[in-house]
Parts: C-alpha cells; sequence; structure tokens
C-alpha cells in the first residue's frame, strides 16, 4: 500500500458547507447539510466540470467527523496538487436525520444504524445528489432529473467507513443505476442480515447478484474497491463475503491490480478500525476512480 507523504502542498482545495432539505420516514421535511470538498482551481464560471464522491461517516458520526478525525483534506491536496489523480469534488453527507446522535437510539445498537442507512439510499438519491450536482459543475447537466443521474453515472462515486461501509454496500445494491465506483472500507453488506458478510456470506452475495441482474449491468459497469486492516474490528465480517465473491468472476472479476478487473480488497497488516487508517486506503484508491 502507498502512503499518504506529509509534504507540503502547494495548491489546496476549499470546504463549503451545502444544506438542503430531505424527509423522515413519515414524510415531514428535515433540514441538513453535508461538507462539500472543491478541489484547487474550481471556478463557478469555467465550463470545467467534475466527477463527484460521496463520502459517508461511521456510526456516531455526522458530515465533519472524517474531517476532524483524519487528514483527508491534506491527502486530497496532495494527490491532485501532485497529480496522483484528476481533482474531483468530494462530498460528506450524514445518514442521521438530525445532526450527529440527535437521532440516535443506543438501546437499539446497530439494528437503528443498520435502519437509517438502508433508508439513507432514497435521501441519496432524491435529495442529496440533486442537491449537491444542481449546485456545482457536475456531469449531472444543471437541473438533475433521474434520466440524468442514471446518464452520468460512471461520474459518481460513494464510500465510507464502518457503517459507511454498509451505507456504501447499500448504496450498490439500492443506487447501481446512479453510481459506478464504491469504496466500501471496513464495513460488509447487511442487505440480508447484520454482519451477514459473516454470518450468510453466501446469501449476501447471492442478494448483490441478484441487484446487478436487475439492474441490468454487467461486471464492466461497476468497480469496487474494499479495504480493511487484519486488527479492524470489520476484518472477520467482510472478508468471508470477499472471499464468496471472488467465487462469481463474471460478476466480480477480482485483481491485486487496482487497475484491472472489477474488484479489488486492500488489507492491511495490524490496522485498527479508525479514520487515519481508513483514509490511508481511500488515499489508496483516489486515482482509480472514474
Amino acid at each position: 500500500m502507498k502512503y499518504y507523504r506529509q509534504h507540503d502542498v502547494e495548491y489546496r482545495g476549499t470546504i463549503r458547507r451545502l444544506n438542503y432539505v430531505s424527509t423522515d420516514a413519515c414524510g415531514a421535511e428535515v433540514e441538513k447539510y453535508a461538507n462539500v470538498y472543491l478541489p484547487f482551481g474550481y471556478d463557478e464560471d469555467a465550463d470545467q466540470k467534475y466527477n463527484v464522491l460521496y463520502v459517508m461517516h461511521g456510526g456516531g458520526g455526522n458530515p465533519d467527523a472524517w474531517l476532524d478525525s483524519s487528514l483527508i483534506k491534506n491527502e486530497l491536496d496532495y494527490a491532485f496538487s501532485e497529480k496522483e489523480a484528476e481533482p474531483f469534488i468530494v462530498v460528506f453527507p450524514t445518514y442521521y436525520k438530525r445532526g450527529a446522535k440527535a437521532d440516535q437510539k443506543p438501546e437499539e445498537g446497530f439494528a437503528y444504524g443498520n435502519e437509517q442507512i438502508r433508508f439513507f439510499q432514497k435521501e441519496l438519491r432524491e435529495d442529496l445528489i440533486p442537491a449537491v450536482e444542481s449546485a456545482f459543475r457536475t456531469f449531472a447537466e444543471g437541473i438533475v432529473t433521474p434520466e440524468g443521474l442514471r446518464a452520468s453515472r460512471k461520474h459518481r462515486a460513494f464510500s465510507g467507513f464502518s457503517m459507511g461501509g454498509g451505507t456504501t454496500w447499500y448504496a450498490f445494491t439500492d443506487n447501481l443505476d446512479v453510481i459506478a465506483d464504491f469504496a466500501p472500507l471496513s464495513g460488509d453488506c447487511w442487505a440480508v442480515e447484520m454482519r451477514g458478510g459473516q454470518t450468510k456470506p453466501q446469501e449476501t452475495v447471492q442478494y448483490m447478484i441478484g441487484r446487478i441482474k436487475e439492474a441490468g449491468f454487467t461486471k464492466a459497469d461497476y468497480r469496487i474497491f474494499a479495504a480493511t486492516g487484519t486488527e479492524d474490528i470489520a476484518y472477520p465480517n467482510l472478508t468471508p463475503m470477499v472471499e464468496e465473491m471472488k467465487k462469481f468472476p463474471e460478476y466480480f472479476e477480482f485483481s491485486d491490480d487496482l487497475s484491472a478487473g472489477n474488484f479489488h480488497y486492500l488489507v492491511e497488516e495490524g490496522y485498527e478500525h479508525s479514520y487515519p487508517r481508513v483514509a490511508e486506503y481511500l488515499y489508496n484508491f483516489l486515482p482509480y476512480l472514474f
């Protein structure tokens, strides 16, 4: 794995706060915000269009969690300044409806989190992506329509840490028609059951394959960049699912070469469950997105 080097960065991007409106489970309007990273040189009046990466926090977090807990902004600045990756927009939202922990019910634990991350998929598609991609210069062409989202799917990616990793797998199963690249970090797919990557890997993978077939896509239409560490609590949940996915190369063509195949799994020896660690994984994936 390539490590981020903390050198001086000549060109730095900016962070903007984007307010938007979503709905709760009862249909009531909810005000939310996301942090939006704009790379150096972004110009509202220019003709250049940008790809967009959406990055979700872990359980109990908020749109500030990644920026507060890791060097993610420095890593983006460095990768774009050094031309390791083409500059793109990065969005940090939350799946909670009223900010960090305000809506969380600790007594319900993971079950509540799973409910939140799955419900977020509707918000992602109907509220967040249209709000972001109509406000900034993206490939969705200004006024965002369902047809425009589908047409621009290869210019859109999703990633996340821990419960955000679970959110990423749900984005894959529920929003594959509008997103093409996925980077689930230290989190498995809970679509069949919680921690289903460990407890029901066969059923979980078959569910994924079913969703791919329903969407009418082939392995050339999407890519998955998964990662975790051997000391990460997610390792025993994610690894069995990954091994099961490898059995179906017609859908998940595994390769250690990030430029080949459509499915990758980075495992770092001794790495634990933390934002600084997963930020390193994401840094390694940046040149291969889009």
